[in-house]
């Protein structure tokens, strides 16, 4: 299914193309495609170049590890996520490899790397939706996640399947339009909530 984003300025139809569906085909990631986004993930910007992601990934045809990472996802996400043919936690490290020190730009890092491997992604016709639902304490425990890792959101890879798949509601979901603030309402200068000239209306 093909659903670009009506924007209100010229942006590369790659950003134009990617979004999150709940549908996903039974079409097999080949190796080389999965190995393909994650060296899109690998550079990323980062706090002193210490990227400070690491993905924790299961395919469907690894039924053991699928099962444990569908285990961890809320019960919402996990009765369409399990029909995605790839799924992936997302894992920060906490403190810098170098000195030991917090790492505030962590989670803001490893967003960022796996904002690129959605956008590989999309080049490749693939789908990517990533969730804030699931369980990070539960993830810890069965991925033996260390302390000073922690897994910040899971994600769903797949080729885009067909919306009549879905219950009623995601399916009203799926198929409803794209939305999104419009930039006067986020891109601010001189003072918060101050409108940057160059976007006021």
């Amino acid at each position: 299914m093909h659903k670009p984003a009506p924007s209100d300025f010229p942006v590369h139809q790659l950003i134009l193309d990617r979004w999150s569906p709940r549908a996903f085909s039974d079409k097999p990631v080949p190796p080389d495609v999965l190995r393909s986004l994650f060296e899109a993930a690998r550079w990323a910007p980062s706090s002193s170049n210490e990227q400070p992601w690491a993905y924790i990934v299961a395919t469907r045809d690894d039924h053991e590890n699928f099962a444990r990472m569908l285990s961890v996802l809320v019960e919402f996400n996990a009765g369409w996520a399990r029909n995605a043919l790839v799924l992936a936690l997302a894992v920060a490290e906490l403190t810098f490899a170098k000195n030991n020190a917090p790492n505030r730009n962590a989670q803001y890092d490893t967003g960022a790397a796996t904002a690129l491997l959605s956008v590989e992604a999309t080049a490749r016709g693939l789908s990517v939706h990533q969730m804030a639902g699931f369980d990070p304490a539960r993830a810890r425990e069965v991925f033996a996640i260390p302390s000073n890792w922690e897994a910040i959101a899971a994600i769903a890879i797949g080729y885009p399947g067909d919306p009549n798949s879905l219950p009623q509601p995601l399916k009203d979901r799926e198929l409803a339009p794209r939305t999104r603030k419009p930039l006067s309402e986020f891109v601010m200068s001189g003072h918060w909530g101050h409108t940057a000239s160059f976007v006021a209306k």
